[in-house]
């Protein structure tokens, strides 16, 4: 999608965090009102704080836009991001900011907060966008879909819009009849699936209709689709840093690892940006549905010892 920056009013932004292992409050403040070195340094998250050190400054921020609000359910990391992050206001009550911004980003991936934390913000005709996933529960799902119909909520993972997958993307006919696609990642099923699930479907559409427990030490899954390739995404035991595709067509194969964080983080806000600007959705809202379908699919499928229909998710 396409976003013609030119005299617009300003936006401001709130950032709303913290969840277990998950560092996006830095990196997406950071992305968008650039950041004080020591400070970020000290955040205890060195591989954010490596990885924007080595972009220019030209790769920060966005006409317009700034993140003034910050708030987290602790002060004192809500203190670290705004000092690293140039963020003007901490809030003491995550209600203060529903009135004093334009948008919000909830960048924290304990999907059970999601339906609290958002929808004061989607009720008061803000935009807002959901850390990966959006939400496990199928009534919050059901109540979440009109704002992502009406262009006032966005969610996806980062991966979406990975740098790396670009030539896959623009070259997938080159591949022939792909006969599997294969992604990994390190993490739980529940908030790292959806990484794998979001890249692979931003390479090639495809309708699924079962998902299928694989038999194996870490959580694997099978996606029987129609007409498509066969998908398999593996969620290994904690390890090194983890983003695998793998491809394989009649006339070529490819393994690609994902490793540029910030590209993928830097895209993802610029699409957000111009949905709060246009009100117009940049992912398809029956893809997001369809990928908790899927989530909700291999939930079940673990659990209850059997292949898991999509439709059986109703929504």
């Amino acid at each position: 999608m396409g976003c013609l920056v030119t005299e617009l009013s300003p936006l401001n932004l709130g950032i709303v965090g913290l969840s277990e292992g998950n560092g996006h409050p830095f990196s997406f403040s950071a992305i968008v009102n650039g950041f004080e070195p020591s400070a970020m340094k000290q955040s205890g998250w060195e591989p954010i704080y490596n990885y924007l050190m080595q972009r220019h400054s030209s790769e920060f921020g966005f006409s317009g836009v700034r993140i003034t609000h910050v708030w987290t359910q602790s002060e004192e990391q809500s203190r670290l991001i705004s000092k690293a992050c140039h963020i003007p206001k901490v809030c003491r009550l995550l209600s203060e900011m529903v009135f004093e911004v334009d948008a919000v980003l909830i960048a924290r991936d304990d999907f059970d907060t999601h339906f609290e934390m958002a929808m004061p913000f989607l009720k008061a005709g803000k935009c807002v966008f959901v850390d990966k996933p959006l939400d496990l529960n199928t009534e919050n799902l059901r109540q979440f879909l009109p704002y992502l119909q009406s262009g006032h909520l966005m969610s996806c993972a980062g991966l979406r819009y990975a740098r790396e997958l670009d030539p896959l993307r623009a070259e997938w006919e080159s591949f022939g009849k792909v006969q599997i696609v294969r992604g990994t990642v390190s993490g739980p099923w529940d908030r790292y699936g959806v990484h794998m699930l979001d890249g692979i479907f931003s390479m090639t559409p495809c309708r699924v209709l079962s998902v299928i427990r694989l038999p194996s030490e870490y959580f694997a899954v099978a996606l029987r689709t129609v007409d498509g390739p066969a998908i398999e995404v593996a969620c290994i035991q904690p390890t090194v840093k983890t983003f695998r595709f793998d491809i394989w067509g009649s006339k070529r194969r490819e393994h690609v690892d994902v490793n540029d964080n910030f590209s993928a983080f830097r895209r993802l806000l610029w699409e957000f940006i111009c949905m709060v600007r246009s009100k117009k959705q940049p992912v398809p809202v029956e893809l997001t549905m369809d990928v908790m379908r899927i989530l909700i699919a291999g939930v079940r499928a673990d659990q209850q010892k059997r292949e898991v229909r999509l439709d059986e998710v109703q929504i």
